[in-house]
C-alpha cells in the first residue's frame, strides 16, 4: 500500500499495490503492520457496504462525537464516487476545510478518514458500491451531520445531487454547541 497525505493533516489517500499476472491481480485492502507504521488506526469493529443505485446520490456529511468518534477507510468497489472529508477538529489549522477525491473500482484508491472529520460522498455512476471499515460502533446518540451545502463550509461537489435523504438535506446550519457538543 502507498499512503499519500492529503492537504488535511491526518487524512490519507491509500493506493493498493496490485500484484498481477494473466489471471488478474491480488492486493491487500488492509494490513495492520502497514497502517501501524503510518501511525494510523488498526482496530476496526465494523465493515459496511453501501450501494447508491442512481448517479448523483449524495450521502453525508456524517460523523460521531466524543468517545464514539470514528475512523473510516473507504473504498469504491463498483462504479465511482466523489468522496469528501471535512475537518471539524476545533484545534486543527485546517478546521472547516474539505478535501475530495474520486474513488472508483478502476483506480482502487481508498480514503482514510480520521476521527474528528465529517464524511460524505456523491455517486458519479449508477450502481456505485462502497465498502468501508469503521473503528467505532454506530452510536445514534452521538450521530451528527453537516448539511452538504452548509454555507459556512462551501464544499465543492462535482455534480448537483439528484437523490439525498431528508435527514441529510435538513441538518441545521453549523453550530458548535450542536455539531461539536460544546458551547459556542
Amino acid at each position: 500500500m502507498r499512503f499519500a497525505p492529503t492537504p488535511l493533516p491526518g487524512a490519507f489517500l491509500i493506493n493498493l499495490d496490485a500484484k498481477g499476472d494473466h489471471r488478474g491481480f491480488f492486493a491487500r485492502f488492509f494490513c495492520e503492520k502497514e497502517f501501524a507504521a503510518q501511525e494510523l488506526e488498526t482496530n476496526f469493529v465494523q465493515a459496511n457496504e453501501s450501494l447508491s443505485a442512481k448517479r448523483g446520490t449524495l450521502r453525508g456529511m456524517h460523523y460521531q462525537l466524543g468517545a464514539d468518534a470514528e475512523v473510516k477507510v473507504v473504498r469504491c468497489i463498483k462504479g465511482e464516487i466523489f468522496d469528501i472529508i471535512l475537518d471539524l477538529r476545533q484545534d486543527s489549522p485546517t478546521f472547516g476545510k474539505s478535501f475530495g477525491a474520486s474513488l472508483s473500482a478502476g483506480n482502487r484508491t481508498m480514503m482514510y478518514v480520521p476521527r474528528g472529520f465529517a464524511h460524505g460522498f456523491i455517486s458519479l455512476a449508477d450502481d456505485s458500491e462502497i465498502f468501508y471499515l469503521v473503528s467505532a460502533f454506530y452510536a445514534p446518540q452521538s450521530e451528527r451531520g453537516v448539511r452538504y451545502n452548509d454555507p459556512r463550509f462551501k464544499i465543492e461537489w462535482p455534480i448537483e445531487p439528484v437523490e439525498i435523504s431528508d435527514k441529510d438535506r435538513t441538518w441545521p446550519d453549523f453550530d458548535p454547541a450542536f455539531h461539536l457538543g460544546m458551547s459556542a
